[in-house]
């Protein structure tokens, strides 16, 4: 193998493993973002006017249980699009299959569900005949802060999908692909040809 073409395999490893580690970041700061956002419930919020008692959760927010739901369901594809990326063969068919169909819905599921929350960063709801704003009743700030949390961690999440995306399809990234293989971290591309899954070190004869 010539050096020019070792460099280039080696940036193609860096690529692949950057990647991984990008999607493994999403995986993460979206299950946080379910995590947070379903947990951001049973508050009692006292009016100033003198109102009722009302109790609010996340669940009276339709953006924040389809927050929950996509984020949810987000961090499954994602996982199993890491488990394909590490395991897949060369000429896997499966994983050539569903790897572009959850690459494009994970991003759909994330980018939707951190827009239509912030679209409700107000949340409002009907009391009395008047709008109430949560944020500003007494005994709201722990709801409202792990709710803007939740928020923030799930533009995270797709702000490092963006950064994994532009790195999957970065040119040195393509060219491993053409090639045939995804690489790996450390690992000899040719070892894939073989056995999914496979680590370690191999010598060529």
């Amino acid at each position: 193998m010539c050096e020019g073409e070792k460099k280039k395999d080696s940036s193609s490893g860096a690529l692949y493993c950057v990647n991984l580690a990008l999607r493994i970041v999403v995986l993460g700061l979206a299950v946080a973002t379910a995590a947070l956002m379903a947990t951001a419930s049973q508050c009692t919020i006292f009016l100033y006017y003198g109102g009722p008692l009302h109790t609010i959760t996340y669940k009276d927010f339709g953006p924040f249980v389809y927050l929950v739901v996509a984020s949810s369901i987000g961090a499954f594809m994602e996982a199993i699009a890491i488990f394909l990326t590490i395991c897949k063969k060369k000429d896997g068919t499966p994983a050539k299959v569903l790897l572009p169909l959850l690459d494009a819905a994970v991003p759909v599921l994330l980018y939707s569900a951190t827009a239509a929350a912030f679209a409700a960063g107000d949340m409002s709801y009907c009391a009395v005949g008047k709008r109430v704003g949560v944020c500003t009743t007494a005994a709201a700030g722990n709801f409202c802060n792990q709710v803007h949390i939740a928020m923030y961690v799930s533009l995270a999440a797709g702000v490092a999908l963006l950064v994994a995306e532009i790195v999957k399809h970065w040119p040195d990234s393509g060219k491993k692909k053409e090639g045939g293989g995804g690489g790996g971290c450390g690992s000899d591309s040719d070892s894939d040809k073989s056995t999914p899954c496979h680590h370690g070190c191999h010598s060529k004869h």
